[in-house]
């Protein structure tokens, strides 16, 4: 600040024709002495212009405006009463976001960004490294439970949570600082957020270095990140922290290496500080010490006096005192000069001035923009600083990225190099109080704990999650499935009766076999259609049946494959036909043993009128019948392939919907219907007594076809997807081989391995006399 006061007095447009005078006083860190130095600021106790005008000849005055403090809890004391005054205070470094509020505090102003953006940033910087689960220590003072609540609901809203809070002031018994360093040394979270001042940051890490805790990533405040004084603490190393921007400001070395012993004589301060960096004592200032003797050279000094490399809050004592001083051009240069010394001191001025400071807008000699907004804060500007290792094992500062409020939202962030974490490590360092669930599962808050402690939940049955830590699985829809990690919804697989199955390729050969093989014997029947066997069991009737065994053989095809629309209808209602056609014979051979056996009786003459034409007019008829109930099913309401997604949650089954159960139920109670017919007139006729007579066989051959069809009704029902087509295929064909061979295999076996009994003498023989 003096350096300040010289360059600006010593500049011609800036407050021409006037020179500014100062006093300064130590508030000690300390409430009470600062109420006293602004008691002594108001009432002007003393004169404070030691030049000889004529404004110097005025009593002791009012300070028109003060720079500082540089704490938040004096600043706070300060302007509350400055403020009933209207005396405006320009701070440096008091960081509370309580003081924007200008309500309460309407004459306050500082240079320094208000700790609501610092908080927001720290919160954006915990977030963009993952970490989720971090420490909050805090100094009990206004700086510190204002800093931390602004960061603590930043951190909130970016779904952060804190393990602990604890906070702590210097002057509290040591039994308080010790359970704060028990309790970060005993905490999960490594990672942990300190707003404190450089006072309680010193007493903190002195206590932590007796026993040493975990490494911990640090994230600091602004008072004690850019402190050359903890660099000493390696506990620190990797620390990350927000500071206002380093800068260089003109000349400003040059006036304090031009410190001679007679000018640090003049300020108890400086004297204090001359002695204890030469060990010596200034005249009359102190007995018993060696007596400086001018050969002292302060520009030889390495400390932080002459170290002008890291100029942050110096900058903003920079641009502090420059901001009143336009506000002082402002006010002074709206009246003529020759009323200058007449008005500058009267009350209204201070007023004056804080009007002005609301309006100033200004360029620093070293390049900085000065601006106050309606809550008399700056743009937030900050550098995010890093505890680096250097070469020779020490610490050092390091500006890794910058962040400006002014930027759009979203932006205000920006890295420009490497981090170097805790333990000199290039990765980013975990803390996290659950692992992050991975997709598949779900999290589910532990009870009486922060939501960031969770466990993970596989989803359930059918859903799915595809994002790591979803807070919910959502479904799959009706036609997928998840898959094996339940991160993703696959298609269901379709399942039928495909032709490469194996099911499907054992079902084939046997279809195809009883169709050649029905053809073989339709052959052979044909071979030796003269014969007497042959002639003597109706050879219209067995050449019909052949053919439509063959039929029912190759229906079975159609139920393999994907199910289509010509397929369902053509399945159902070709097996129904085919069936049909193939009782039909078997009912009308059965009415032909009937009848011939009545035709041999005296007198009867029951084979004229079911003769050749009547038997094929029954067989039409018969067949025509099922024809009419097919035609009806599907004219009304057909089968027709669909998907069924309810038998089955994993997979899709295709399969044929029956359209009109009554229909389908119809066309198998007609097939049974005549299947029960005939099974009865074969069973009355069994005992007839002819060689030639088939009626055992067929009842066998009904009893098996029978038989099949009534398991077939609860198999069917029973099973599901590619089964129940293999269950219908199976009972065609155990049906089909059951007529096949009662009827055809023993006369095939006569002519083909007995053919002496495929003689007419030999079957003449056989019949009992009556009957001939």
């Amino acid at each position: 600040m003096e350096f300040t006061i010289q360059e600006i007095n010593n500049r011609t447009d800036l407050l021409p024709g006037i020179t500014l005078g100062y006093r300064i006083h130590d508030s000690c860190a300390a409430v009470p002495m600062t109420v006293k130095a602004v008691f002594q600021f108001i009432n002007g106790m003393e004169p404070f212009f030691n030049d000889t005008d004529s404004c110097s000849k005025s009593a002791a005055a009012a300070v028109p405006a003060l720079v500082g403090e540089t704490s938040s809890t004096p600043s706070i004391s300060m302007t509350r009463m400055l403020g009933l005054f209207g005396i405006p205070q320009v701070s440096p470094f008091a960081t509370c976001a309580c003081l924007s509020d200008k309500r309460q505090f309407p004459a306050f102003f500082r240079t320094v960004p208000s700790d609501h953006h610092q908080a927001a940033a720290l919160a954006k910087i915990v977030k963009q490294f993952g970490w989720t689960w971090i420490g909050a220590v805090r100094s009990d003072t206004d700086y510190g439970n204002n800093g931390m609540a602004a960061f603590l609901k930043a951190a909130q809203e970016e779904g952060i949570c804190v393990e602990y809070s604890e906070s702590y002031y210097r002057t509290q018994p040591r039994s308080k600082l010790e359970r704060v360093a028990n309790v970060i040394r005993r905490s999960t979270a490594r990672v942990i957020v300190a707003f404190l001042a450089a006072g309680e940051m010193k007493f903190l890490l002195q206590e932590l270095a007796r026993q040493p805790p975990p490494p911990l990533q640090w994230i600091g405040s602004e008072t004690w990140i850019i402190d050359p004084e903890f660099l000493r603490f390696n506990m620190c190393a990797g620390a990350i922290g927000f500071s206002v921007p380093r800068s260089v400001i003109p000349g400003l070395r040059e006036f304090l290496l031009d410190l001679s012993p007679e000018q640090a004589l003049k300020s108890p301060l400086l004297t204090e500080f001359w002695e204890s960096s030469f060990s010596c004592s200034l005249k009359g200032s102190s007995e018993g010490a060696r007596e400086c003797n001018g050969s002292e050279d302060i520009r030889a000094l390495q400390n932080t006096y002459t170290d002008t490399s890291q100029l942050r809050i110096t900058n903003m004592v920079y641009k502090a005192t420059y901001a009143i001083a336009h506000a002082i051009h402002g006010v002074v240069f709206q009246s003529s000069k020759s009323q200058i010394c007449s008005h500058f001191f009267k009350l209204y001025v201070p007023l004056q001035i804080l009007d002005q400071l609301k309006r100033v807008n200004f360029t620093t000699n070293n390049g900085f923009q000065v601006w106050f907004d309606s809550s008399g804060d700056p743009v937030a500007v900050y550098e995010l600083i890093n505890w680096q290792v250097k070469k020779d094992g020490g610490l050092d500062f390091v500006t890794v990225g910058h962040y400006d409020s002014s930027r759009p939202r979203g932006q205000e962030f920006s890295m420009s190099r490497a981090i170097s974490w805790v333990g000199g490590h290039t990765e980013v360092p975990r803390s996290v109080c659950s692992e992050s669930c991975p997709p598949g599962t779900r999290k589910a808050v532990q009870k009486g704990k922060p939501v960031c402690c969770y466990d993970c939940i596989p989803c359930a049955e059918g859903e799915i999650s595809n994002k790591t830590d979803s807070l919910n699985c959502v479904n799959c829809s009706s036609e997928f499935w998840p898959n094996t990690q339940q991160d993703s919804c696959l298609p269901k697989p379709v399942e039928f009766l495909s032709w490469d199955d194996t099911l499907s390729i054992i079902l084939t050969a046997f279809s195809i076999s009883g169709a050649l093989i029905a053809v073989c014997v339709a052959a052979v029947f044909y071979k030796h259609r003269t014969s007497p066997i042959v002639k003597a069991n109706n050879s219209e009737l067995s050449f019909l049946l052949l053919f439509s065994l063959t039929l029912c053989f190759l229906c079975s095809l159609i139920f393999i494959g994907q199910p289509s629309e010509w397929s369902c209808m053509l399945r159902h209602t070709a097996f129904g036909i085919t069936f049909v056609l193939c009782i039909s014979c078997v009912l009308g051979k059965t009415i032909v043993v009937l009848m011939a056996f009545r035709a041999t009786l005296p007198g009867s003459n029951a084979m004229k009128w079911f003769g050749p034409p009547q038997q094929r007019l029954s067989v039409l008829t018969f067949t025509l019948i099922q024809v009419l109930i097919c035609v009806l099913w599907l004219t009304t309401s057909p089968p027709l392939p669909f998907k069924n997604l309810k038998q089955y949650k994993e997979r899709i089954i295709l399969e044929c919907g029956l359209g009109s159960a009554i229909g389908f139920w119809a066309v198998l109670g007609y097939i049974g219907f005549l299947a029960l017919l005939c099974f009865i007139l074969a069973f009355l006729a069994r005992k007839l007594p002819d060689i030639f007579n088939e009626a055992k066989f067929i009842t066998f051959s009904m009893l098996i076809f029978c038989a099949v069809w009534i398991t077939f009704i609860p198999a069917y029902v029973s099973t599901s997807g590619k089964f129940t087509v293999a269950v219908e295929i199976f009972a065609v064909l155990a049906s089909s081989f059951g007529l096949f061979l009662c009827i055809f295999a023993p006369k095939c076996f006569i002519i083909m391995f007995r053919p002496e009994q495929n003689i007419k003498k030999h079957l003449m023989g056989k019949v009992p006399s009556k009957s001939l």
